[in-house]
């Protein structure tokens, strides 16, 4: 199919030598040519209305012929808004972004801005027009329908970038010498039920699945808390899905699931695994019991286990955020999750083009909240903290020398 760029330089090729009449008939032969779509694509490549295009393609459908005296003199017929009324473009302008182009005290300052309420608020300053000209009157002025964007992560660090840089460095050696390198992080916890799930699948027709017609559950309806551990060298997933909750004991629990099922036979040989990981969480640098449960698996894996964490508002930096997750979010999208066997199904059925496979295992173990790590017990972590932000970069090695062992 043409692109768009190209159907404007073939009308515009020819527009000129065009009256009125031939100009609705090639719009309506190039739009009945592209098929589905066609007349949105025309209409932006040569300005003419979806009316005027139907009417050629009506013209076309029914072989009638147009005398040559019904076609217009050029200049004639109906004026555009815009020449009609040169200030209305600078009002609609001021009333959609009254914060930079207009007055502060808007009436629509706290109003949602549809073209309908646009459009009342036109006329009541003497500019009439209907709401589907306003629409178009906004494409005109570049404006579009957009949604918010999550991008602001609060005050940056003033070490953000060079930790970036660290991790890096740090990865790139560790691949290099074909050590493991894993991205952790847990996803947002989901409700178990027939909730909604945001997004949307193709089904038959006015079909859609019926969900409950809210989602505030109690505390006794289930949920699943998705922690993924993403293997950077091998662009595979595996996810721990935990059904009690987050904590420092689970994130751990997750992670040694990982080497006792696909680790420790896929890095025979290492000696090494590098941990990058968020700043806060269950995984954070400022919990104990993150620590203490890693080195309790330094000890039974004999792995020295380095970590590097993620400057505090910096997650969506996470390899695992937009490696794995995103991917299984997409997967799912539109799926109620009824049950953990839906849910463990869906996330296993994860694929991309590039190759990944997610491995995912249903951990229905209890990790309850509230458990302390004083400070005796953290000074018997054999813990080494790096040059460069030791609070978030550290080593922690097996205390007893290591005995290797699979764990079962």
């Amino acid at each position: 199919m043409i692109s768009l760029g190209g159907l404007k330089a073939k009308l515009r090729a020819v527009w000129p030598l065009l009256n009125e009449r031939t100009r609705r008939l090639l719009a309506a032969h190039e739009a009945r040519a592209i098929g589905h779509g066609g007349v949105s694509q025309v209409r932006r490549a040569c300005g003419l209305s979806r009316k005027a295009i139907a009417k050629g393609i009506r013209e076309i459908d029914a072989g009638t012929t147009i005398e040559e005296w019904r076609i217009r003199r050029p200049g004639a017929g109906r004026k555009p808004i815009t020449v009609s009324d040169p200030r209305i473009l600078e009002t609609l302008d001021a009333l959609i972004d009254p914060d930079s182009r207009g007055d502060p005290q808007s009436p629509l300052r706290w109003t949602c801005k549809s073209t309908r309420t646009l459009a009342r608020e036109l006329g009541r300053r003497q500019h009439p027009i209907d709401h589907t000209t306003v629409a178009r009157l906004l494409h005109d002025l570049d404006y579009s329908l957009q949604s918010n964007r999550k991008t602001e992560e609060g005050d940056d660090h003033p070490d953000r970038d060079a930790q970036f840089r660290y991790i890096q460095a740090e990865v790139t050696s560790c691949l290099a010498r074909r050590v493991p390198v894993i991205s952790v992080d847990t996803k947002k916890k989901e409700l178990i039920g027939n909730y909604v799930n945001a997004g949307r699948q193709w089904r038959p027709a006015k079909q859609p699945i019926a969900v409950q017609g809210h989602d505030f559950p109690t505390p006794d309806v289930p949920r699943a808390y998705p922690f993924g551990i993403y293997d950077i060298g091998r662009n595979t997933g595996f996810v721990n899905l935990g059904t009690d909750h987050d904590t420092g004991e689970f994130a751990v629990a997750s992670i040694r699931g990982w080497w006792r099922h696909e680790g420790h036979r896929l890095y025979p040989k290492t000696k090494h695994l590098l941990i990058t990981a968020d700043a806060g969480g269950s995984n954070g640098w400022r919990l104990r019991l993150w620590k203490w449960e890693l080195q309790t698996l330094a000890d039974d894996t004999g792995l020295r286990i380095a970590v590097c964490h993620f400057p505090p508002g910096t997650s969506k930096w996470n390899k695992v955020e937009h490696r794995l997750f995103s991917f299984i979010s997409s997967n799912w999208r539109g799926e109620p999750l009824r049950d953990y066997e839906t849910v463990v199904k869906l996330i296993a059925k994860t694929t991309t083009a590039k190759g990944l496979t997610v491995t995912c295992r249903l951990d229905r173990r209890k990790y309850p909240t509230g458990r302390r790590i004083t400070p005796a017990e953290m000074r018997q972590v054999n813990l080494q903290r790096q040059p460069f932000h030791g609070e978030w970069n550290y080593i922690i090695r097996p205390r007893t020398g290591g005995r290797r062992r699979t764990l079962k």
